[in-house]
């Protein structure tokens, strides 16, 4: 009896795939397609959130770019993992142009913002790829808890509730904002 093997795609393949007729959203993890199905307005609404302070904060110091919607960007190789954190902050100096397709350079910041339908080890695993990485910033924002857990490579992580303050520490310098303030 012979045991058939998956295909795996590469990053390159998997950019070429149309979109999921139903509007799942689709990673690329070492090589096998993930898919996620919508994750609903009260995810929407933080992710926009996020991306508007982060965003408009960074183009008023025109520190480089901020994407949002799962851009994604290739996390590693041989086989490929492609992700699409809810916003992504890259420098001018880490991303000066911002190309066509994956991005190859792993952000500066990673935002996760938890979906209904998230479970702790799926987080956990792109938090553990994102470290390893070493994207130096991770937020994961928990709109059911109204928390912001703040992760840095070798720094134990930061849960801040509604009442903290966020900070961009050395990643978005003079960022800051309220817990709070992320969710409706």
């Amino acid at each position: 009896m012979s045991i058939a093997t998956q295909k795996l795609i590469t990053a390159e393949e998997f950019a070429r795939m149309p979109n999921p007729p139903d509007g799942s959203q689709q990673e690329l993890v070492r090589g096998v397609i993930v898919t996620m199905p919508p994750p609903g307005g009260l995810h929407g609404f933080c992710c926009l959130k996020v991306g508007l302070k982060v965003g408009n904060f960074v183009d008023g110091q025109q520190l480089g770019t901020v994407v949002s919607n799962d851009t994604g960007f290739i996390l590693e190789r041989n086989p490929d993992t492609v992700r699409g954190p809810d916003v992504s902050f890259w420098s001018k100096e880490s991303l000066p142009t911002v190309p066509r397709g994956y991005i190859e350079v792993p952000p500066d910041l990673a935002v996760e913002v938890v979906s209904p339908d998230d479970h702790f080890a799926r987080i956990n695993r792109k938090l553990v790829e994102y470290t390893a990485r070493r994207i130096r910033l991770v937020w994961i924002v928990d709109p059911e808890d109204r928390s912001v857990t703040v992760y840095r490579p070798d720094q134990p992580p930061k849960i801040l509730g509604e009442n903290d303050t966020l900070s961009g520490e050395d990643v978005l310098p003079g960022f800051s904002c309220l817990v709070r303030a992320l969710f409706p």
